[in-house]
């Protein structure tokens, strides 16, 4: 680099970093457009193994490899990522009997690969090389070979790893996509894999946050509204629920409370009561149940199962508690 280059303007530098985008956008059409089963038969071949999946690689190719070994643990297939340098140091014992090994190199001539591409030949692991070069080491290893060909780094230099390792990145996640398909994983199993942050959040569901059995304020149409205050004070949450023999008839809020304020302490519970209140299942994500809160302006939801009876309740604090916005 010269000393003008770096000192080039920001609307320069601007359009330096978005061409670079635009390669590396370009880099990854131009390979997903390119003919071939090499793609359907590593997915396949990761779908039909029993073992976890071994994800390899050094340098920049061993940080996107373990980037691709965690998201296919996300999707629900067991997935180790192995340093390949460590690998003739012990780490061979990762490699279960019936692994499939997913090797990330470049060049596919990387030294430390030899010791792994010697265990998988001698043991009989299959190998998935992600590669530039089909006619590399290890590509020739290989049972299958997803190789990109050779790309311009979009380094000035042409040196960093940049356009490879994105391509790199975006066919391990291809891999994952094309798994996740075969193996029919639905949010509930993300939610597994993802109990905490935000993801976490989005995909709880009413039965994970509702309140239940002795922490709902639940009382009969006939209960004295002198009683029924006194366990709506108790519970805290700002309702109670009415209900005979399982089945809700109904729901008292403050404002039921102060549309009866004079008559109050003389009345029953099923006197005031808001009939046929607006309820949820406990198998619904907790998302959806506060938009329909939201749409409704309510702060609480009594759940009912599928075939009616009360199940719980669910309140606005819990949700926001929950982080689910």
């Amino acid at each position: 680099m010269t000393r003008e280059t770096m000192m080039m303007d920001d609307t320069a530098l601007d359009a330096v970093c978005r061409q670079a985008l635009r390669d590396e956008a370009a880099a990854v059409v131009s390979y997903a457009e390119r003919p071939g089963d090499a793609l359907v038969r590593a997915v396949r071949l990761i779908h039909e193994s029993t073992g976890p999946l071994v994800v390899a690689g050094i340098g920049k190719s061993g940080h996107v490899a373990g980037k691709i070994s965690s998201t296919f643990r996300s999707i629900g297939k067991t997935s180790i990522f192995l340093h390949a340098a460590e690998a003739s140091h012990g780490d061979l014992g990762l490699v279960a009997r019936d692994s499939v090994v997913l090797v990330l190199s470049n060049s596919g001539e990387t030294t430390e690969l030899s010791d792994l591409l010697h265990y998988c030949r001698e043991h009989g692991n299959p190998i998935i090389a992600l590669t530039g070069r089909e006619d590399s080491t290890l590509a020739h290893a290989a049972e299958v070979t997803l190789a990109f060909g050779q790309v311009v780094e979009v380094c000035p230099n042409g040196l960093a790893p940049t356009t490879s390792t994105t391509l790199s990145l975006a066919i391990g996640d291809a891999l994952a996509v094309g798994v996740t398909h075969l193996l029919g994983t639905a949010p509930e199993d993300f939610r597994r894999h993802h109990p905490g942050g935000k993801l976490g959040a989005m995909l709880l569901t009413v039965g994970d946050l509702m309140h239940r059995d002795a922490a709902l304020p639940v009382v009969a149409p006939e209960t004295d509204m002198s009683e029924a205050v006194v366990i709506m004070s108790e519970k805290s949450l700002g309702v109670a629920i009415v209900a005979e023999d399982a089945r809700v008839r109904g729901i008292i809020t403050d404002g039921d409370m102060r549309r009866h304020a004079q008559e109050l302490w003389s009345m029953k519970a099923g006197d005031i009561a808001t009939p046929d209140p607006v309820t949820v299942t406990p198998e619904i994500l907790v998302s959806d149940a506060l938009k329909l809160m939201t749409e409704r302006k309510i702060t609480a939801c009594i759940v009912c199962e599928p075939a009616g009876q009360l199940a719980g309740l669910l309140h606005m604090h819990d949700i926001l508690r929950a982080g689910v916005v």
